[in-house]
């Protein structure tokens, strides 16, 4: 049995050491060719370009909004969801390295000094009377001892490995965060500015309203119109009083969230938010590129990637622990009861030797383990399998949000022009005394709510646009690695 482990041990020595478990391969992943079928709609929009090479490292950018540009540079600085991610990727290095160093000896320094005195009633010294036996003593020690397990069967090679991986998937998670805070100062951004201008269109409505409601009663004082005509135009003027306290609250939610995500008090940024801009318009032209790009571009089908990978490696690990685990452990000091005589060649001692230590019974516990490895590699082969599923499924979403959102706007664009005329044409012959006042009352509701229903499909395409972006895994290049980011921190 001996000569065949030492015949093992020789061979895995010379080639460099065996490696037990399963070797990693990253599982193949079949994908669409394109992101199809898209709605018949989509033949519509000659600026959807799904084949071209997707540019969405600064996709923010296209957008051309100064403040937006502000913002996003603000979030990438201080965000603390993005300073958390990175405080996560310093201690998967540093659990790196400390995996590593499983690899080499270990070796320690120490010193000691006792004073022993033996008992003269305990054996065996009681049996013997030893004229000047030296009952006490002092014994002073240096030295050091070493010891150093070979990593025959690749358990602590395969540990280095899954902490590899742990690492480069923590990396991964980082930049996901950093596509979701991007996304999320976008759509925040987009959402105020889609807020104040629906609450100019509720101001100049409601300018409208009153001037109608001062027309009504003026008729009413010269016996035209009815006294429920001044009713119905007052209760008209205080409906649209009344949406104007929710946008502002929604204005105030949006400045505040913005504020947080760039890592600042919440009310820190509504001096600078506060004046009203218009909504910013979508590029002409938005490449998606292809599928599988798809897979090398989202940091969140890499990180899945590489928790797989992990989980792989530590297969091994627990594999190598149903093997013989071989050391060699030597320790050399110096010893004497005179600390004089301490440095002198006498006062030497020493021990060295090969040891082997075998598991042969723990009620199959360590095999236990394996299968609780094989379970978790196989969970995790599933989760990169959905994440996968689940990023087609937001791209396909957010490509058709994007697209059939356009459609409805130029519908509404339409609608909106036909009820200004309706609403212009319809005061002009209630002032002629030629319609009654219903007719005014209904054109000016069906005007301001077209309106409004046209503002909030402007802000949903651009917020479809943003949740275009985020689905294709579009801003995490242009963040700070965590190297550069820990560095920026230890500045003064």
């Amino acid at each position: 049995m001996m000569r065949v482990l030492f015949i093992v041990l020789s061979l895995c020595l010379i080639a460099g050491g065996c490696r037990v478990g399963p070797n990693y391969q990253t599982p193949p992943m079949p994908v669409e060719a394109a992101f199809e079928p898209l709605p018949s709609e989509a033949a519509t929009q000659p600026g959807i370009i799904m084949t071209a090479p997707s540019q969405t490292a600064q996709w923010w950018a296209a957008l051309s909004d100064p403040n937006l540009n502000s913002l996003v540079e603000q979030a990438i600085a201080a965000n603390h969801d993005l300073r958390l991610a990175t405080a996560r990727v310093r201690e998967a290095r540093a659990r790196r390295a400390a995996a590593g160093a499983g690899r080499y000896p270990d070796v320690n320094v120490g010193s000691a000094y006792s004073r022993d005195r033996a008992s003269k009633n305990a054996w065996p010294y009681n049996a013997f009377d030893v004229p000047g036996f030296p009952w006490e003593a002092d014994l002073y020690q240096v030295g050091f001892d070493a010891s150093w397990e070979l990593d025959v069967f690749g358990g602590v090679r395969r540990r280095v490995e899954a902490a590899n991986a742990d690492l480069e998937a923590s990396v991964e998670n980082q930049r996901t965060v950093l596509v979701s805070v991007l996304a999320e100062v976008a759509r925040n951004y987009v959402e105020l500015r889609g807020y104040q201008q629906q609450r100019e269109i509720a101001n100049r409505n409601l300018q409208a309203q009153r001037q109608t409601l001062e027309l009504t009663m003026e008729q009413a004082r010269k016996g035209v119109a009815r006294h429920l005509d001044v009713t119905r135009a007052t209760a008209q003027v205080s409906t649209t009083e009344a949406s104007l306290p929710r946008l502002s609250r929604l204005q105030w939610q949006a400045m505040h969230a913005l504020a947080v995500l760039t890592g600042r008090q919440p009310g820190e940024l509504v001096q600078v938010l506060s004046p009203a801009r218009p909504v910013p318009v979508p590029p002409a032209e938005v490449a998606t590129g292809v599928p599988s790009e798809l897979l090398r571009r989202r940091p969140d089908i890499r990180r899945a990637e590489r928790e797989l990978a992990a989980a792989t490696a530590r297969v091994g690990v627990a594999v190598a622990d149903l093997y013989p685990r071989f050391s060699l452990s030597g320790s050399f000091s110096l010893q004497s009861s005179d600390v004089d005589k301490l440095l002198t060649g006498d006062s030497r001692s020493f021990a060295f030797g090969p040891a082997v230590h075998w598991p042969i019974f723990d009620a199959g516990a360590l095999r236990a383990v394996v299968k609780v490895r094989d379970s978790q590699q196989e969970q995790a082969l599933i989760r990169y399998e959905q994440t996968v599923l689940q990023a087609l499924q937001e791209v396909h979403d957010a490509l058709t949000a994007f697209v059939t959102e356009q459609n409805r706007r130029k519908s509404l664009q339409a609608a909106v022009q036909a009820n200004e005329e309706s609403a212009e044409l319809a005061e002009g012959l209630y002032r002629q005394g030629l319609t009654d006042f219903t007719s005014v009352l209904d054109a000016q509701r069906q005007l301001y709510q077209s309106q409004e229903e046209l503002l909030q499909s402007e802000t949903a395409v651009t917020t479809s646009l943003v949740a275009l972006y985020k689905a294709l895994g579009g801003g995490w290049e242009t963040g700070n690695s965590p190297q550069q980011t820990e560095r920026k921190q230890a500045q003064p």
